[in-house]
């Protein structure tokens, strides 16, 4: 920030984006540090080349104004970028209620007992796309020991979470096949006690054929029942 008696100004030099056939703008701020109406005026050595709005005004007591500076677009592009272009700002104390239509040239001339600050402000070209900027590297060439730390977390965080991810999917596995086989075991088991139970029936069946009786005792219709229902319920839950 530049600073006079009347105003505070900032930036203290205009920078603009620099892109060949095409317009940039930069802006200033001006304060005005006083109780005072004052009045601006801004001047520059290339008025074809820049738009000033606006070019003069009034700002009131304590309080800012802003102003934006605007360069044509231009066809060429210079070599070192660098630009010899200048501005300069003029204020001086208005009347009390001055507007911008009281501003005149004679204003601004320079007087005995009259105060006219003036600042001079030079125009920088910045390129409008910079380059990305390059990682830094240690003096055989090498990524420095930071970037080399960083990776290798990355990496050690990554190799431990594809290590969770199997290690859990195994287990899974494990369990799946677990399930599997103790089903496998009790369905063999239901098969083997069905045909234990088939051959007590047919041997049951025989030894009735056998005895001739001409009807069932009540022991025997008993037991048969009670086979009947162990075989179904044995069937059912195979």
């Amino acid at each position: 920030m530049s600073t006079g008696d009347l105003l505070n100004f900032q930036p203290s030099e205009l920078k603009f984006p620099f892109e060949l056939k095409k317009q940039s703008s930069c802006s200033m701020q001006l304060t005005n540090k006083t109780d005072k109406h004052v009045a601006f005026k801004v001047k520059t050595t290339n008025p074809r080349k820049y738009c000033v709005r606006p070019n003069a005004g009034i700002v009131l007591p304590r309080s800012t104004c802003n102003v934006t500076v605007t360069m044509q677009a231009q066809k060429e592009t210079l070599l070192d970028m660098q630009c010899k272009d200048k501005f300069l700002l003029q204020s001086v104390s208005a009347p009390d209620g001055a507007t911008s239509k009281d501003i005149t040239p004679e204003m601004f001339n320079k007087e005995e007992g009259k105060v006219v600050e003036e600042f001079k402000l030079r125009v920088v070209y910045i390129p409008a796309n910079p380059p990305s900027p390059v990682p830094e590297e240690s003096e055989e060439g090498s990524p420095s020991s930071a970037s080399v730390a960083e990776k290798e977390k990355q990496n050690s965080l990554l190799f431990d979470s594809v290590s969770r991810s199997l290690e859990a999917s195994k287990q899974k596995s494990s369990e799946a096949w677990s399930a599997i086989s103790k089903l496998t075991e009790e369905k063999a088991s239901a098969l083997q006690e069905n045909q234990k139970l088939r051959q007590e029936l047919e041997l049951a069946k025989k030894e009735f054929n056998k005895s001739g009786a001409g009807g069932f005792s009540l022991l025997f219709v008993a037991v048969f029942g009670l086979l009947g229902v162990l075989f179904g319920y044995l069937i059912k839950k195979t």
